[in-house]
């Protein structure tokens, strides 16, 4: 049977989602604690691999097991061999049969991904959020970023917010939604869209920071859509700031979703 998993975890100590040979990662423990509750070896699949310091609360995997088990085993018992900074929030077994094309994929099977962008705003950075938040001293204008990134929506190229290093064949993708909101002293950027460049989300969120201080103007953003140019952009925002929240599967599935305003409790 094919197995979806809910995952929550802090990236600030792994090299990111996906396995790497010499450095540890959250697929590595997550296959790891899967296997020894399985039996066998599990070969993972996600929705979005983020990088090195990236946190989410919304990620989705898949496996394939032929082990029966009951959920409390797939969730307590894969929990209670990981690191405490990750955790399985709950599983949904998948019919092969649920989607054309071979079934529930927790990647292809996804029409969107959801990522929240975290600024702690306040002259003094907090003490117990250290490597979960992105610290700016100077006090953005929460407004100002909100309408410059009203020009990210819709279907568009963003050569201009994509990673030197980004391996995608093209840089066209689909802006759904985005906001620029604030909570006391944290400042949100929240981002949806079909799927993301390498650092499209951290490169977004420099750029808007940039408008927020007012050192650059609204119209900007859309300046910098119509150059097709890293180069001209702001510099990458910290990995700290970045959570993948959710990814979005049709409603058939049934794959369950975290809810913004539940992620404000983790600050």
């Amino acid at each position: 049977m094919r197995i979806a998993l809910g995952i929550e975890y802090l990236g600030g100590a792994y090299c990111g989602y996906q396995r790497q040979k010499h450095c540890p990662s959250i697929q590595q423990h997550l296959e790891s604690a899967l296997s020894s509750i399985a039996n066998h070896a599990v070969e993972l699949f996600c929705a979005g691999r983020t990088d090195t310091g990236v946190h989410a609360v919304g990620q989705v995997v898949h496996f394939d097991t032929d082990a029966i088990r009951p959920e409390r085993a797939w969730i307590q018992g894969t929990n209670t061999q990981l690191p405490a900074d990750i955790r399985v929030a709950w599983m949904q077994e998948v019919s092969a049969s649920d989607l054309e094309e071979g079934g529930f994929h927790a990647r292809f099977s996804a029409v969107a991904r959801q990522y929240r962008y975290v600024i702690f705003n306040r002259p003094v950075n907090s003490a117990v959020l250290a490597g979960r938040v992105t610290h700016e001293s100077y006090l953005l204008d929460e407004k100002s970023m909100h309408a410059a990134a009203q020009a990210l929506l819709g279907e568009q190229d963003f050569s201009s917010f994509r990673a030197a290093s980004c391996q995608a064949s093209h840089a066209r993708r689909n802006v759904q939604s985005v906001a620029v909101t604030r909570f006391g002293d944290f400042v949100f950027i929240d981002i949806q869209a079909n799927a993301f460049l390498h650092h499209m989300v951290r490169n977004i969120a420099g750029a808007l920071i940039e408008v927020g201080k007012g050192h650059q103007s609204v119209q900007w953003i859309t300046e910098l859509l119509k150059v097709q140019d890293r180069t001209k952009a702001a510099p990458t925002a910290p990995a700290s700031g970045l959570y993948f929240v959710n990814a979005i599967y049709p409603e058939v599935l049934q794959i369950p979703r975290m809810q913004l305003n539940e992620v404000l409790w983790q600050f």
